[in-house]
């Protein structure tokens, strides 16, 4: 199919994407004027667009124009692009094709990304693969794969970019789970990377392990920043960002990779750089654990489990610190507003945890060569422990105590919200924390029944999420956890934000 054809075809399918289902036939009629194999094609087209169904398919405008692009003649591979001889294809990238390339000028290799041919003859696309060499150019950082310039060679545009070599981590992750020293190390970088772009006003917006590369010296690469967007403040016009397609301006339509999208994005949401961080926090589980935080058997699935569960916590390796466990609830908050807010904070978090003392845990592996014995031995550990308490109360009952001294006593009334009812009067509903600030109780407010805390100086209390269902709510003795039962089981949350956590 002739460039020119295919132009007319998106036009024609472009408007009627515009228009409600029942308006498209009667349009069709008078765009198409007898053109029997347009209106075919466009048919098509919104049919593919049709079973996407909002969700992470891609826009079948562009899978069609893909697809037309690879059945056209005349493959780059073996070509030459001015000074750039094509060696061979390394992938897909948004907006274009990648390849392996030898720069004869400079003796170097080097990964051409070519804008596909059936884009080649349209302004407005040419005009955003500008705008994403301006975006690369702007990131320059040594965990973030450089361009090398923007060029154009017998009517083709491409990119000249860093060619990084290693394995991808989604190449190391078929492996297996890695240490945890060493995913904390990777960790660190990629949180320098996305703080670097965050700073320029750019998110990422498909974080990945495919879109992960670490070096043979151990440097890690953030690559394809295709599908960056420039968030609020950078007075860029985000409908003509790279790989924004022309349906992408309207709400609900997705850009990125499903298993590690944000809410937000999964529902075709404004995003910020928070959809950055929920990403990041994706990654670092799945290094960690060896497995995706939200896995599905299909699209659908996966979207659910985003939107409606939390990650299994309990596959985190024991030895994993506790500041990173928190730092991964806080990343992977479901509600935007309640998530860490910045990477820097991130990438603190990751380092305090790798110059933290190391855990017994890797003595206790060793002891025994296998989970049965790590589980034995940590049980005979708690049995020595409940021991000790249990000989230690035993002496102290016998010990005669002075009387106490009388300490006053406080009253204080506080009166529920005119929305708000307390749940569980048959039931210990009520908690108050060690150091008297802070109130848990379980509330009620229309069908909804969960923990809420309160600060004594509040006018109310804000729900805990997660806690859905709870009861016999309990302080920790420091203050800093509450915990609850729930659906059977033990669990506990953090006063400051973040997943519950099973206990038992």
């Amino acid at each position: 199919m002739k460039p020119e054809r295919w132009q007319q075809i998106e036009k024609v399918y472009t408007a009627a994407l515009q228009r409600e289902p029942s308006e498209r036939a009667a349009f069709l009629d008078e765009a198409c004027a007898g053109d029997e194999e347009m209106r075919r094609e466009v048919e098509s087209l919104l049919a593919y667009q049709g079973k996407a169904e909002g969700f992470i398919e891609a826009p079948a405008l562009e899978v069609a124009a893909k697809c037309l692009a690879d059945r056209q003649p005349g493959s780059v591979v073996g070509r030459s692009l001015g000074p750039y001889k094509i060696l061979a294809p390394l992938g897909v990238g948004g907006m274009g094709e990648v390849y392996r390339a030898s720069d004869t000028k400079l003796g170097r290799d080097v990964a051409v990304k070519v804008l596909p041919k059936a884009f080649a003859q349209d302004p407005e696309r040419l005009a955003r693969f500008e705008r994403e060499a301006h975006l690369l150019a702007s990131l320059n950082h040594p965990n973030i794969a450089v361009i090398h310039g923007l060029e154009e060679s017998d009517g083709v545009r491409y990119l000249v970019l860093e060619l990084v070599p290693g394995e991808t981590l989604a190449e190391r992750l078929a492996a297996g789970p890695l240490p945890v020293q060493e995913p904390l190390r990777i960790c660190v970088q990629i949180a320098e990377a996305l703080e670097a772009a965050h700073e320029k006003g750019i998110i990422h917006r498909d974080l990945k392990p495919a879109n992960i590369k670490v070096t043979p010296e151990g440097k890690v690469k953030v690559l394809d920043f295709g599908l960056g967007k420039a968030f609020a403040g950078t007075g860029t016009d985000l409908s003509q960002l790279p790989t924004i397609t022309v349906a992408g301006t309207r709400e609900g339509v997705i850009l990125g990779t499903v298993a590690y999208m944000s809410p937000e994005q999964a529902r075709g949401k404004p995003v910020d750089k928070r959809t950055d961080i929920w990403s990041f926090g994706c990654v670092a589980y799945e290094l960690l654990t060896g497995r995706s935080a939200f896995a599905g058997e299909t699209t659908s699935d996966t979207i659910a489990a985003i939107l409606e569960r939390d990650p299994d916590w309990q596959a985190l390796p024991i030895s994993t610190p506790p500041k990173v466990r928190d730092l991964l609830g806080r990343c992977l908050q479901k509600d935007a507003h309640r998530r860490l807010r910045d990477m820097g904070d991130a990438r603190i978090e990751m380092e305090d945890a790798l110059t933290a003392p190391a855990t017994a845990e890797p003595a206790v592996a060793a002891i025994g060569g296998g989970k049965g014995w790590r589980r034995t031995l940590l049980w005979g550990l708690f049995g020595l422990a409940v021991g000790a308490i249990v000989a230690s109360i035993a002496v102290w009952n016998l010990k005669p105590l002075p009387p106490p001294a009388p300490r006053p006593m406080a009253r204080l009334i506080l009166a529920l919200s005119p929305a708000e009812r307390l749940a569980g009067l048959d039931r210990p509903a009520v908690a108050l924390s060690p150091d008297g600030t802070h109130l848990v109780y379980v509330g009620s407010r229309g069908d909804s029944e969960q923990l809420y805390l309160r600060s004594m100086d509040e006018p109310e209390g804000k729900p805990i999420p997660g806690t859905e269902g709870a009861l016999n709510p309990f302080f920790s003795p420091d203050g800093r956890w509450v915990g609850f039962f729930a659906a059977n089981k033990l669990k506990k949350v953090s006063t400051s934000g973040g997943a519950p956590v099973i206990l038992a």
